[in-house]
């Protein structure tokens, strides 16, 4: 090794020395024709060469960090194109790529972004699953000689923690550059402010923390300064050159090499000490950015910092610091008091209509409201299909019979922002008893072309609402007054993977469900067996009840609707009922829906009955002795 690197890696981790890094690959890449439908991390090893001049641009332009080509180079990203047993011949071959270019006249960074997926606890992912990823492919980097790690384009706390951890794991000598991206209100996706971004960044152990990516290089500066007023960590600043525009149908970078090199000397006096580009930025960038920040002399800069604890622990203080107590269980609905009592409830499912008109249905529910019924389940777009929102008819509901309802609300539809701005709305509107589910995909329903978000499932969103009700929103910022929602989650006693669905239903308990519905119940002893596996996570169970009306509605249920199962002797009966008549069969079905209730009545909490074909009546008969 050289004097000149070694000087380097001292300038890296110095608080005060500068370090120029370079800007945009995969700007870079996609001027020289590499589409972006492409796998960006293959080039490494499909066009080493390509590569390799991109890095040799910024060698020349006066970068002394290069970043390896492998933001999504791990292998959760990797295998959406088939790739993913290559992570490490691509991340040993990038940082070979990069150190070749680098020489001795420059540092390299091996390059991390996030995985691409939800970890806990809005995600299925864990954190020890998403260290596992970081691991790997910081593994196949350090094997390739770089200099650091850079973790970079993070909006999530949680997830650049588990990076950082995984990086002083692999090699805890090499330096970590950890950088959060932030949107044009200077707060991250999530809704983190730069001073609790920068005391929880602190706070995981990385050596430079800062900010990338998304907007230009004033919302960046402003932010950065923000930061700098709360942590003694070096800073480092790599904006995008500017906001993206379109431009005859393509994605555009507007800002010019002058302007960026004038906000690089702005950062530098903000504190800034490693500076470089994101998105758009060229080597005349870079070079322009050299040019105009060589000439300054860094500024020390004195704040005033607590020393905190153990690793990430700003994260968890962040979140508790605006939490406040539920509202207990009793006071948030008549629905909860029931269940906080340990009362029997009863419900009944009604769907939503297709239309606009709700009257037809209304004038259902309020012979609901008038036979004693707890509450009123209403589904949202089950099996995909496109009906009035779950949220508005129960809105409806409740304000025109005055019966509470249980508003289904799922995951396909809506991304974390949408769900946040739902569930803070329903609340308002006096909704106050949910049953969380992560939803049908649309390839069931009669638009399969419909493209579905499925952002988080169904224990991430148990964990929003959880914290909403806890007054916090994903992101630990209070939201003034808690939400009043009883928590329910769906379980399927009869999946096909009965550990896995035990699993899952033990985070959902975890994550704060309060109670649970099942799916229509057909074989109540397959129903107890499930309770007795879940007897350690237990929390009041609701028990669906779906009285047949036809043996074809039998037949449907048994072979085309997901995690129903329909036992092959409740299906003869439904036959020899038909073979009768039409009204045999609605009977018969009824007598099993009756026989099933009053099986799983003393082993359960309560019932949910569903009202075939919107007709209350049948629901209402299996309640009757």
């Amino acid at each position: 090794m050289s004097t000149t690197r070694e000087e380097l890696r001292r300038r890296l981790v110095d608080p005060e020395q500068v370090v120029i890094a370079d800007g945009a690959m995969g700007t870079m890449l996609y001027a020289k024709g590499v589409f972006i439908n492409q796998c960006y991390d293959e080039l490494n090893v499909r066009q080493p060469d390509l590569v390799a001049a991109i890095h040799a641009d910024y060698i020349r332009a006066g970068a002394e960090l290069l970043e390896t080509n492998t933001f999504g180079a791990n292998r959760a990203k990797l295998q959406h194109y088939g790739l993913e047993g290559q992570v490490r011949e691509f991340n040993l071959a990038a940082a070979r790529l990069a150190r070749e270019a680098a020489g001795d006249q420059a540092l390299v960074a091996g390059a991390v972004g996030p995985l691409g997926l939800r970890i806990e606890p809005y995600g299925p992912t864990s954190r020890d699953e998403a260290e596992e990823l970081f691991t790997e492919q910081m593994r196949a980097l350090r094997d390739g000689d770089v200099d650091c790690f850079i973790l970079e384009t993070f909006s999530d706390l949680d997830e650049i923690a588990c990076a950082v951890r995984a990086a002083r794991a692999v090699d805890a000598s090499l330096p970590v550059i950890a950088q959060m991206t932030v949107g044009t209100d200077g707060v991250t996706s999530f809704g983190v402010p730069p001073e609790d971004v920068a005391e929880a960044l602190e706070e995981s152990g990385a050596d430079v923390i800062g900010l990338n990516c998304s907007v230009g290089p004033q919302t960046i500066l402003e932010a950065v300064e923000r930061m700098a007023a709360v942590t003694s960590r070096k800073l480092s600043a790599m904006p995008n050159a500017g906001m993206p525009r379109e431009v005859s149908g393509r994605r555009m970078y507007m800002a010019s090499p002058e302007y960026m090199a004038t906000y690089a000397r702005n950062l530098i006096q903000a504190g800034v000490r490693v500076v470089g580009g994101c998105c758009g930025t060229t080597p005349e960038h870079i070079r322009a950015m050299v040019d105009g920040v060589r000439p300054l002399v860094p500024r020390h800069k004195t704040v005033e910092h607590s020393a905190g604890g153990g690793r990430f622990s700003r994260v968890t203080a962040h979140h508790e610091s605006h939490a406040v107590a539920p509202v207990p269980l009793a006071e948030r609905s008549a629905w909860g008091r029931k269940i906080a009592a340990g009362e029997f409830v009863t419900s009944v499912e009604i769907v939503p209509p297709r239309g606009v008109d709700p009257s037809k249905m209304i004038a259902e529910v309020r012979k609901l409201k008038a036979a004693g019924v707890d509450a009123v389940n209403v589904p949202d777009g089950p099996r995909a299909q496109s009906r009035m929102s779950a949220i508005a008819t129960s809105v409806l509901i409740q304000q025109e019979c005055g019966i509470e309802t249980v508003t289904h609300y799922a995951c396909r539809d809506r991304n974390l922002l949408g769900m946040l701005s739902d569930l803070l709305g329903a609340s308002a509107l006096g909704l106050h008893n949910v049953l969380l589910v992560t939803g049908d995909p649309p390839k069931m329903g009669p638009y399969p072309d419909a493209t579905a978000v499925f952002d988080i499932d169904a224990i991430g969103l148990t964990n929003l609402v959880s914290r909403l009700n806890h007054g916090v929103d994903p992101g630990g910022n209070s939201i003034g007054a808690p939400t009043r929602y009883v928590i329910g989650v769906g379980v399927n006693p009869v999946a096909i993977d009965v550990e896995h669905e035990r699993k899952r239903f033990a985070w959902k308990v975890e994550a704060g469900a309060e109670f649970a519905v099942t799916q229509p119940v057909f074989d109540a002893a397959q129903l107890e067996s499930f309770l007795r596996r879940i007897e350690e996570t237990r929390i009041p169970v609701v028990a669906g009840i779906w009285p047949l009306v036809s043996v074809r509605n039998a037949e449907f249920l048994a072979n085309e609707v997901p995690g129903v199962t329909v036992p092959e002797a409740v299906i003869e009966r439904m036959r020899r009922a038909n073979e009768k008549s039409k009204d045999h069969a609605v009977a018969e079905g009824i007598a099993i829906a009756r026989e099933m209730l009053a099986r799983v009545r003393p082993a359960v909490n309560g019932v949910q009955v569903s009202a075939p074909f919107g007709k209350v009546e049948l629901a209402l008969e299996v309640f009757r002795p």
